[in-house]
């Protein structure tokens, strides 16, 4: 960064804390991609955006640095929040568009109720009839105690590893790697792996509650 770099990437944090320590000038950007906006701003990071983007914009400018905004989903107050970075002509890209159908139809998906305190078996079986033994299978369970517990309980006959935020990047990485390999065939997750993470292969992905 000292001896200049063409392209920064990320998290509000971080490069909030190099700018008030004056390692980082952001005067002559041109361009700021802001990647899932609607998570970004709507997980209380949207003081910190505002704060870094001050620096770089001037109100009214016609100067100011070309904004993209990235989102798989947009609601109407994402739009509100990006006028304030975006020029009035700003253009809106539609990947969706009219189409309902957003899931793959080449998936089939199920839902199976059960009590909680079956849960377990219940993954257990469901993991055996659509993956077998040696098909790759991804849990998403909410919480962090939920992924270790899951992952280490019996109903799952399987080689069985979890993934969340606690668990160091190292280790993260080391996981993910032994999980693309076959290595081990079940992954036990939170959100971590729901965003950004290329997994080829993967013959079932079980939801443990309703997506909120």
């Amino acid at each position: 960064m000292r001896s200049g770099i063409d392209i920064l990437v990320g998290t509000p944090g971080r490069i909030k804390d190099h700018l008030q320590s004056g390692k980082l000038d952001l005067t002559k950007v041109k361009h700021v991609v802001l990647d899932e906006v609607d998570q970004m701003l709507d997980m209380g990071f949207a003081e910190q955006v505002e704060d870094i983007l001050r620096v770089a914009y001037k109100k009214d400018s016609e100067d100011n640095p070309q904004t993209l905004l990235f989102s798989a989903t947009c609601p109407h107050w994402v739009y509100d929040v990006a006028k304030k970075y975006m020029k009035s002509k700003y253009e809106q890209i539609d990947l969706i568009g009219k189409r309902t159908q957003k899931a793959a139809t080449t998936v089939e998906h199920l839902a199976v109720e059960c009590h909680w305190s079956q849960r377990a078996a219940v993954i257990g079986d469901v993991i055996q009839v659509y993956s077998g033994s040696y098909g790759r299978t991804i849990v998403f369970c909410e919480t962090k105690k939920e992924a270790n517990e899951l992952a280490l309980n019996a109903s799952i006959k399987q080689d069985c590893q979890s993934l969340h935020g606690d668990i160091p990047q190292k280790q993260r990485e080391i996981t993910l790697k032994g999980f693309r390999n076959g290595t081990f065939k079940v992954l036990v997750a939170t959100n971590v792996a729901a965003r950004g993470l290329d997994i080829p292969e993967v013959d079932l992905v079980v939801q443990c509650s309703p997506p909120k």
